[in-house]
């Protein structure tokens, strides 16, 4: 059970990061255990990460900030294994670096998360350094997996209810997701239509152009015909 100090302490960061939050990072203490909270890391432009929300978990003792949190992802990211503890220099790796005026604010800044300002996600070098809990996986598995990821965080029902926000923005991008391949498969089918029509229109102009010539040739013998043989008539009758 949690200390009355941890817990005040707690609360009071969490006012603090409402009030001050950390750009393209969420994060809520669990509604049942102020121990717990969650966050999302949004990806950074520019990196293999871009484009990706990345769903952790910061789980505090009882007597913080005395010591510090684990740290551990959720969402699987091609730089950290998930529901592993992560190890860096704030983290209950390292205890005896911790630092008790070290705020929550300050944790989500260095935690390793997928953006260009740290080193831990392997981004500026687009590296994978080994540290306990990394994995392996090239840039183009963390494209894919960024492209993946708010799609992963939905199943989560811990999730959905703290995230409501981004749950709808991953309905958003369902939806023009969706219209998008029926505009595609609706310009298609006009572009398939299109020339068809105007082939059997040339087709059918040509083949009226030549029943037309073949026509007027079959005239002009006709009358070439008509004009020999009244020639001819006048001759006999000389």
């Amino acid at each position: 059970m949690a200390d009355k100090a941890c817990v005040q302490r707690l609360q009071k960061e969490f006012k603090a990061l409402s009030r001050e939050p950390v750009p393209h990072v969420v994060a809520k203490p669990s509604p049942s255990d102020i121990l717990e909270w969650h966050f999302v890391l949004e990806g950074s432009e520019g990196t293999p990460f871009q484009g990706g929300f990345y769903y952790g978990k910061l789980k505090f003792p009882p007597d913080y900030p005395f010591k510090p949190p684990g740290i551990s992802m959720i969402t699987p990211n091609g730089r950290f294994a998930t529901h592993k503890k992560i190890c860096m220099s704030m983290s209950d790796f390292h205890p005896e670096s911790w630092n008790p005026m070290w705020s929550v604010s300050r944790l989500l800044l260095q935690t390793p998360v997928p953006r260009a300002q740290t080193a831990y996600m392997g981004v500026k070098k687009m590296d994978n350094a080994p540290t306990t809990g990394s994995i392996n996986s090239t840039v183009e598995e963390k494209q894919l997996l960024a492209k993946q990821s708010l799609a992963c965080n939905v199943k989560s029902a811990t999730f959905r209810k703290l995230f409501p926000e981004l749950v709808d923005k991953h309905n958003e991008l369902l939806r023009l997701a969706k219209e998008e391949v029926e505009r595609a498969a609706a310009e298609a089918a006009a572009k398939a239509a299109a020339p068809g029509t105007s082939k059997s229109g040339s087709e059918g102009g040509s083949q009226n152009s030549v029943r037309s010539r073949s026509k007027g040739r079959k005239t002009e013998e006709s009358t070439a015909g008509g004009g020999g043989q009244q020639r001819n008539d006048a001759v006999h009758a000389r």
